[in-house]
């Protein structure tokens, strides 16, 4: 008696089946081999993470001086040079201020020149009553020798001697006088009397906000935040806008703390920008990770301590410096969101950075102003000193 046929059939039907499991069970297990096997040899050395933002210098700008906004010379997206005028302030006040402090310094130069003249006067007043006292007492000393023998009375000869002790008094006094003036000139010139630097400080301070009218960029960037408006009265401090430098953008990248075992300073990182997609490739290196987690420095950290407690993953953000090259042909702007990658093949560098900066940024340097603010000064106690101009001396 022959199989029916639909006993084969059942039978071809679980063959096959079985042989499609074997095939998915086979190719499971490669998968898995081979996934494992990548991990081992490769993907351990990698930490990846899309939490990570560019980040840049803002640069505040204000005022150090109260003023009234004269000139707006920039705009929101404009890009700056260092050392660009940014907002003029007017300057009348400002220019008075100087103008002012100058005949301040030449009246107080011409003070303490005269300081130096009267304490010569009073040297040559001692000399000549030295003189007459000496005089005086010798005179006295010949009324005595003579009024033994009777020739001189005795009134004339009080007379001599009050006159001797008026004299001692009148040097007493002008001795008192001369080392009051000495007490002022003392061991000093013309130049750097306590008064003339006063005075010339004074002036330094009125040059100084006279420059501080006009503001200027402290470093290459682009304009944002703009609120400053022509006619505004300002005070020091006040936010005008800000200068964003990013020819130095870095990026923060916030990674879990599992992730951070492995991490040094000095890793080479490829980045992605989601402006720019996988076409475009960044490359930087680890600078530094953060000192605590995102969480840790937040306005109002958690309080674990307390109530019920739920482990959160925490994030810690580490900074990636990114290669200014690569800026200049693909430049990002300042939230940017980007993907980073970090190879951890060598970790042989330092787990707290000692120097992120090379060259930190630093205030446009005002040494050309502050030297021609020299020469006014010295041309002012010049043409006020006389003959101490230039050469005062100290009394002796």
């Amino acid at each position: 008696m022959s199989t029916p046929e639909p006993v084969v059939a059942d039978e071809s039907a679980r063959n096959k089946r079985r042989q499609r499991l074997l095939i998915l069970g086979t190719a499971v297990v490669v998968l898995g081999v081979a996934y494992a096997a990548y991990q081992f040899l490769h993907g351990r050395f990698y930490e990846s993470t899309d939490d990570a933002y560019v980040s840049a210098d803002v640069m505040q700008i204000t005022s150090e001086v109260t003023g009234t906004v004269s000139t707006v010379l920039v705009d929101d997206t404009q890009h700056v040079e260092r050392g660009q005028p940014l907002v003029e302030l007017d300057r009348a006040d400002a220019q008075i201020a100087l103008e002012s402090a100058k005949a301040e310094l030449a009246r107080t130069v011409r003070q303490v020149r005269s300081l130096y003249s009267q304490a010569d006067g009073l040297r040559a007043q001692m000399r000549e009553r030295r003189l007459l006292l000496d005089a005086a007492r010798a005179d006295v000393k010949r009324r005595e020798e003579a009024g033994d023998g009777g020739a001189v009375s005795a009134e004339e000869l009080q007379h001599s001697r009050d006159q001797v002790a008026q004299l001692q008094a009148a040097l007493t006094a002008t001795e008192e006088s001369l080392a009051s003036v000495r007490a002022q000139v003392d061991d000093t010139t013309l130049e750097n009397h306590p008064q003339v630097l006063a005075a010339a400080a004074r002036m330094h301070e009125a040059a100084l906000n006279l420059s501080r009218t006009s503001i200027v960029a402290p470093a290459d960037g682009t304009v944002a935040r703009r609120t400053v408006q022509i006619g505004t009265r300002i005070a020091p401090g006040a936010p005008l806008m800000a200068v964003v430098e990013l020819s130095g953008a870095w990026v923060d990248a916030n990674f879990k703390e599992v992730q951070l075992s492995s991490m040094r300073v000095g890793q080479p990182v490829e980045l992605h920008a989601d402006l720019y997609g996988d076409d475009v490739t960044f490359h930087g290196h680890v600078a530094g990770l953060g000192a605590g987690s995102g969480s840790a420095f937040a306005v109002l950290p958690a309080q674990n301590a307390s109530g019920n407690w739920i482990k959160i993953v925490q994030r810690v953000p580490v900074r990636i410096a990114l290669d200014p090259k690569e800026l200049v042909d693909h430049p990002l702007r300042v939230g940017l969101s980007m993907k980073a990658s970090i190879d951890l093949h060598d970790t042989s560098g330092p787990l707290v950075a000692k120097q992120i900066r090379e060259t930190p940024p630093k205030l446009v340097p005002e040494a050309d102003r502050e030297g021609a603010i020299e020469r006014q000064i010295a041309a002012i106690i010049s043409d006020n000193g006389g003959a101490h101009g230039g050469t005062g001396r100290g009394t002796r």
